[in-house]
C-alpha cells in the first residue's frame, strides 16, 4: 500500500472552538472544521440555545453569539463532549435546556460533572445515575467558585467546566480528587484554547485548574487535522508494509494522537514528521508492545488491532476509562478479536494479546466508530472479516469507508 490521506478537521479541538465561540464577546470563525456527527449535535445544541452557528460551509463555519435563553432540548447522541460541554453552557441561559441521546448515552458517565454544577449554584434535574435524561435550569448566569471533582472517567468532565467557566460571575477553580484523570493532552488543549480566546488560566499545580471571569474574544480557529483519526490509516502501513503520507501534520500540537509516532514506531515503523506532512512506512513485521495508554485511550482500537497481528506479545495498560466510552472498548475487543482466533486476555484496566493465527469472522462493532477503525485493520491482513456496522464512523469522519476503500484500491 501506498496512500496519501487528508485527513477531516480535529473533533477535540472543533467541539472546543464551538463552545467557546458561542460565549464570546463577538463574531468567530472555524477554517477547516470537522463535519461529523459529533460536531453537527454540539453546533446544533449551541444554536438550540441562541447562538448563530453557520455550518453551511465545509470549509468555514461562522459564530456568532446571541442570547442564551431556554426552553430547548440538545440532542447529545453518543458526544461525551456534547453531554460534558454543553450542560455547563446552559447553566448560562435563561430558562430550561433538556439534554438526551442515544440509548447508551445515558451510561457514560456525568455524574461528577451534574453534582460539581449543582455546587456552584446551577439547579439540574437528573436522572437517578446522575446522568441522562437531565434538565439545566438556567438563570441566566452561574455564580462559579471553587469545584472539587472525581474526573477519574473523563478529563471532558474538567474541560466542560473550564470552556464556560470565564462567563461564570466568580469564575471557577477545579480540584480533582482520585485517581489520575485520563486523557491529560486535552486538558493541555483546553487551556491553551482558553488562553488563547483571551482566558486567564493557570493549570501549573497538579490537579488544579483556575479560570478567571472575563470576556473571551471572537477569533478565527484554524482547526488542525485529527490525528486520532490517522490511527488505522497510518496502521494499515505497517500491516501491510507500506507507506502512509498524511499532509499537515502539525510540526507543534497539543492533540494526544501525536503520540503515535512514538506507538507506531516502537511496533515496527518507521515514522518521519517532513515539510509534506507525517510519512510512516512499514517494514514487514509488527511487533508487540508494552504501553501505558492512559493519555491516549482513543488510539487503544486501532493500537489493540495492530497487537492482534504482531509477531511479540502486548500488553495495553492504563485504559479502564474506555469501558465508559461508545461501548465497553476493553470488553469489546476482546469479544471480537477473540471471536476472530486471536489470543487476548482482558485486564481491569486494559488488554493482552499474544500472538496467534486469525481468521475471518463477523465483528461486532458496537454503534462505535474505533471499534469499525479496528476491525478494519485486522481485515488488511485477516480474509473475510464482516464488520456489523460502518455506519458508525460517520460519528468523527463520515468520509471513512470512501477512504478506506481508496486506500485499499491503491486509488487515493
Amino acid at each position: 500500500m501506498r496512500a496519501r490521506v487528508r485527513l477531516p478537521g480535529s473533533k477535540s479541538i472543533t467541539a472546543r472552538a464551538l463552545v467557546l465561540s458561542a460565549i464570546a464577546a463577538g463574531p468567530s470563525t472555524l477554517r477547516y472544521p470537522l463535519r461529523a456527527r459529533d460536531t453537527e449535535l454540539m453546533a446544533a445544541g449551541l444554536r438550540a440555545m441562541g447562538a448563530e452557528v453557520d455550518s453551511g460551509q465545509d470549509e468555514r463555519w461562522t459564530v456568532r453569539p446571541g442570547r442564551l435563553a431556554g426552553p430547548a432540548h440538545v440532542d447529545v447522541g453518543l458526544s461525551g463532549t456534547v453531554m460534558r460541554f454543553v450542560p455547563p453552557v446552559a447553566g448560562l441561559a435563561d430558562g430550561p435546556i433538556t439534554f438526551d441521546g442515544d440509548p447508551h448515552a445515558r451510561q457514560r458517565p456525568l455524574g461528577p460533572l451534574v453534582d460539581a454544577l449543582r455546587s456552584i449554584g446551577v439547579r439540574i434535574d437528573s436522572a437517578d445515575t446522575g446522568g441522562l435524561p437531565l434538565t439545566v435550569h438556567g438563570a441566566g448566569g452561574v455564580t462559579g467558585g471553587d469545584v472539587t471533582i472525581d474526573a477519574s472517567a473523563s478529563s471532558q468532565l474538567v474541560s466542560g467546566l473550564l470552556l464556560a467557566a470565564p462567563a461564570f460571575d466568580k469564575g471557577i477553580v477545579v480540584r480533582h480528587v482520585g485517581p489520575p484523570v485520563p486523557s491529560a493532552p486535552h486538558l493541555r488543549m483546553t487551556a491553551q484554547m482558553l488562553r488563547e480566546a483571551g482566558a486567564t488560566v493557570d493549570d501549573s499545580t497538579r490537579d488544579v485548574w483556575t479560570v478567571e471571569p472575563g470576556g473571551l474574544s471572537g477569533r478565527d480557529w484554524d482547526i488542525e487535522p485529527d490525528l486520532s483519526g490517522a490511527a488505522p490509516f497510518l496502521a494499515a502501513a505497517l500491516v501491510t508494509g507500506g507507506q502512509v503520507t498524511v499532509p499537515g501534520w502539525p510540526r507543534t500540537t497539543t492533540q494526544p494522537g501525536d503520540r503515535l509516532r512514538e506507538l507506531l514506531t516502537a511496533m515496527g515503523g518507521e515514522c518521519a514528521l517532513t515539510d509534506d506532512g507525517l510519512v510512516v512506512t512499514g517494514t514487514g513485521a509488527v511487533h508487540g508492545l508494552d504501553a501505558d495508554l492512559s493519555e491516549v485511550g482513543e488510539l487503544t482500537p486501532a493500537i489493540v488491532a495492530l497487537a492482534a497481528l504482531a509477531d511479540s506479545p502486548s500488553r495495553l495498560t492504563g485504559v479502564g476509562h474506555i469501558r465508559g466510552h461508545e461501548t465497553d472498548r476493553i470488553a469489546a475487543l476482546a469479544r471480537e478479536l477473540t471471536g476472530l482466533g486471536a489470543d487476548v486476555t482482558e485486564l481491569d484496566d486494559g488488554l493482552e494479546l499474544r500472538p496467534a493465527t486469525l481468521h475471518g469472522g463477523d465483528f461486532a462493532t458496537y454503534e462505535d466508530h474505533r471499534m469499525a477503525h479496528a476491525a478494519a485493520v485486522v481485515g488488511l491482513a485477516v480474509p473475510g472479516v464482516r464488520l456489523s456496522d460502518i455506519a458508525c464512523t460517520s460519528k468523527t469522519m463520515p468520509e471513512f469507508p470512501e477512504l478506506w476503500a481508496s486506500i485499499v484500491e491503491g486509488t487515493h
